[in-house]
């Protein structure tokens, strides 16, 4: 799934970038193991913890205390952030709740992933269920999917 991914950005010429939280670089790992992947895949902010998503992504500050970490808002700011700052095509953010326990009043398998692409942003809003690596690994196959739909 993911050398698709790499093999469709190939084709559409689009360079890629991520803002990763609670996958912490996992998406970027999986992205990383395709060869060729470097001609499309730029790079990776890792913002796990919240004062980095205001210093790397530059999502405000306010907005995290407004909407917590765990929100569309801010999933949406940490992709149009790091598209800008690694200035790629397109930009995925991932911000959730992996567990072990309830964070931001939001329940474990909660997950807002941010696509920024040219100049729109979505935002999806999922619940995966599992393990703290089970989570993170759906998310970021959720990501890729959704992924190969958008840029299709």
């Amino acid at each position: 799934m993911f050398s698709q991914l790499v093999e469709k950005l190939k084709e559409k010429k689009f360079t890629i970038s991520s803002v990763e939280s609670l996958t912490a670089g996992l998406f970027c790992s999986y992205i990383a193991s395709i060869p060729g992947a470097s001609s499309v895949y730029k790079g990776s902010l890792i913002t796990y913890a919240s004062e980095m998503k205001t210093k790397l992504a530059e999502v405000d500050k306010e907005i995290i205390e407004q909407y917590g970490v765990v929100s569309e808002e801010v999933a949406g700011l940490m992709a149009k952030g790091g598209k800008e700052k690694i200035e790629t095509d397109i930009c995925v953010s991932f911000t959730g709740n992996a567990g072990p326990s309830v964070l931001d009043n939001k329940k474990v398998g909660e997950v807002f992933i941010g696509f920024a692409i040219n100049d729109k942003i979505i935002v999806e809003h999922e619940i995966f269920s599992g393990n703290r690596n089970e989570i993170r690994e759906q998310v970021c196959k959720f990501a890729c999917e959704k992924l190969l739909e958008l840029i299709d």
